[in-house]
């Protein structure tokens, strides 16, 4: 474990593959879309999509170029909608929910949502978390000082989710839900990428095989999750009383101001799996991610160490707690920035289009690849390097503001970006302070990028129990 560790990175597309190769790890991982020598390019790169013969052409435009950005995201983001692909991917698992819902239909999904977060504020969130921490470590604690390696991967799926059941539905996440939820998302995402590379090309997908089995994953997951709604319901129907003060709480309740209607039925289990799915998928990844770094960087870990050790003490964390653990979030903002959750963003045209030097047709597709911003060698220094540090330097500020979006930017950034820190901090804290994270000789995690950017062979670590 040293400074010279260099974290690892996607294997890329050769420059000139064979066409066989080139779709293979298309639909292996869109990481390898991204080609050698692209991360310091600036401007708007055009990028011809495969298509059978005689279909039209088509071409995907990656925008790397920050005014260019905010034009799409920030400044005319009705220009520029959410793409079609990306509902194609996800209407299984989310139905028409707000990571996929455009225009009016967006803006009320918003307008509830937005009521629900501020009900259930990081504040008053805060207990739940601390108890799915608490959770973790006992778990964590079972497997430490073993010389068995730890599957990081999926013991932080079982602590995001568990945070996002707390949460939502005042409830712990069972071991039984959380490997069902796991194992049937990573069948899904698999299949859900893939078809969205297929669909690029303009090939229908509802006849494809996969699509019974994708289909049978996204209802193991969403039977997981409505089973506490149900729960609810039937409670609320029977004059029972209910959690007041959690997200499915403000869910049930929250009237749009302006059409005057509640998310209901199907509409409100769409949206529980969309926060479910935006909740605990992305944050269970950069977590592993982050897990990964700090394995390899003991003067890291030790920092963090000392720094928790000063703001905590041998008590239970507080909310107030966290503004003191500023290199922890540091090294979490640092696994955003080197792995970022949601690897490219994805908006379709809807009308004739110039960004850059590009002409851009009605329908194609325009990619902000956060991948690649995050590692732009014109904003970043050592842009592939660990270096959390760089997160408190005035040098980065332009970077953070040009370069940086895991969390997208514009109305449809991430609603939940505060939670997301929060939680990401507190465990991290909370393993430090105890476990020393050990790599894994031989271990060396493959980065893909399908719905999230995981691991392909999963993340292991020891852990080593410290005084």
């Amino acid at each position: 474990m040293s400074q010279d560790f260099r974290p690892v990175l996607p294997e890329a597309l050769d420059q000139h593959p064979k066409p066989i190769d080139r779709i293979r790890k298309r639909l292996r991982s869109s990481l390898g879309l991204f080609l050698k020598g692209s991360y310091g390019f600036i401007g708007v790169s055009r990028h011809a999509i495969p298509t059978m013969p005689p279909w039209k052409k088509r071409a995907m435009f990656f925008v790397r170029e920050p005014d260019l950005i905010r034009e799409v995201l920030v400044r005319r983001p009705s220009d520029f909608p959410k793409g079609g692909v990306m509902d194609a991917m996800l209407r299984k698992l989310t139905g028409y929910s707000i990571f996929v819902s455009n225009g009016e239909a967006w803006a009320r999904h918003r307008r509830i949502i937005d009521q629900a977060f501020t009900h259930a504020g990081v504040r008053n969130v805060f207990s739940l978390m601390r108890d799915a921490s608490d959770a973790s470590i006992v778990r964590l604690s079972a497997q430490a000082d073993t010389n068995e390696a730890v599957a990081m991967d999926e013991e932080m799926t079982h602590f995001a989710g568990d945070i996002i059941f707390r949460t939502i539905y005042s409830e712990p996440l069972t071991s039984e839900d959380a490997h069902r939820i796991f194992s049937a998302f990573e069948t899904f995402q698999g299949i859900a990428f893939a078809q969205g590379m297929i669909g690029l090309a303009g090939i229908p997908t509802n006849w494809i095989w996969s699509n019974r089995r994708a289909k049978k994953m996204a209802r193991e997951i969403r039977d997981v999750l409505n089973g506490p709604l149900q729960r609810r319901m039937k409670a609320v129907a029977a004059g029972e009383p209910v959690p007041d003060n959690d997200i499915l709480s403000a869910l049930m309740t929250a009237v749009d101001p302006v059409t005057g209607t509640r998310f209901e039925g199907d509409e409100l289990l769409d949206q529980i799996a969309m926060l479910f799915l935006a909740g605990h998928e992305t944050s269970a990844a950069a977590l592993g991610w982050a897990l990964y770094l700090m394995s390899h960087r003991r003067d890291i870990q030790d920092e963090m160490r000392s720094e928790a050790r000063a703001a905590l003490g041998d008590r239970p964390p507080q909310f107030q707690d966290m503004k003191r653990l500023e290199k922890t979030r540091n090294v979490f903002r640092e696994a955003l920035r080197l792995y970022p959750p949601v690897a490219f963003f994805s908006r379709d045209a809807v009308k004739d289009e110039r960004l850059g030097d590009q002409d851009i047709a009605p329908g194609e597709p325009v990619v902000v690849p956060a991948w690649l911003m995050h590692r732009h060698t014109e904003y970043w220094k050592d842009a592939n390097g660990f270096d959390p540090a760089r997160f408190s330097s005035p040098e980065t500020r332009d970077a953070q503001r040009n370069a940086y979006m895991p969390f997208s930017m514009g109305a449809r950034v991430c609603v939940g970006a505060a939670f997301a820190l929060q939680e990401a901090t507190l465990v991290l804290a909370e393993i430090i302070r105890r476990f020393e994270v050990l790599p894994v000789p031989g271990h060396e995690p493959q980065p893909v990028s399908r719905l999230t950017v995981r691991s392909e062979n999963g993340i292991r670590v020891y852990l080593r129990s410290v005084d």
